[in-house]
């Protein structure tokens, strides 16, 4: 039983990516080209990626306040209210402080970056069989995300400054070349 829905889950897999496997290698050479841009310009995407996170967390938190109070009887209101408001503060405060917010930002990247490390390996294991010609390059990713956080950690906190648009620069384009050669080795089967 458990064979069988595995292998059910392998081929929806397959057949997702081999449908849309135009789409995902679109995605993968954008998200290289982005990737190479940030690498160039590792000061501005520092940037740009703390603005980028104080905005979404300031919108967040707006919308979460706007409907809180459109459904004040909502179960769990206090702690969505709660929620809402530490986004909005969180927002407003990156967005107030940029410098604070690129080095708590680069913090958090650096814990972002190991539990994605860690997923992605643990992925590439568990779709080897699913993609046996090209399961190596997400593990690859993986493995480059957990070097990218024991980097920043090793430089730290004078790293701050550009290794956010750095990391995030090398992030896309391993990410991005993982993506673009995995739809293109299923491109490929397909013909």
């Amino acid at each position: 039983m458990v064979d069988t829905t595995l292998n059910n889950m392998h081929q929806a897999i397959r057949d997702t990516v081999r449908v849309h496997s135009g789409l995902f290698l679109a995605q993968g050479i954008i998200t290289t080209l982005l990737g190479v841009a940030a690498l160039i310009w590792p000061q501005i995407s520092t940037l740009a990626v703390e603005l980028y996170v104080g905005w979404l967390l300031l919108f967040s938190g707006v919308m979460g306040l706007v409907v809180m109070f459109l459904a004040p009887s909502v179960s769990g209101f206090l702690w969505t209210l709660l929620t809402a408001a530490l986004s909005l503060f969180a927002g407003v405060v990156l967005l107030w402080h940029p410098v604070e917010g690129v080095v708590s930002l680069t913090l958090l990247l650096v814990a972002f970056f190991i539990a994605e490390g860690v997923f992605q390996i643990a992925a590439a294991f568990g779709y080897r069989s699913v993609f046996p010609e090209s399961w190596g390059w997400m593990l690859s990713s993986g493995i480059a995300d957990l070097i990218l956080a024991l980097l920043l950690v090793a430089g730290w906190p004078s790293s701050a400054g550009w290794a956010l648009g750095l990391i995030v620069g090398v992030n896309l384009i391993t990410s991005g070349v993982a993506t673009t050669i995995v739809a293109s080795a299923v491109r490929r089967v397909v013909r």
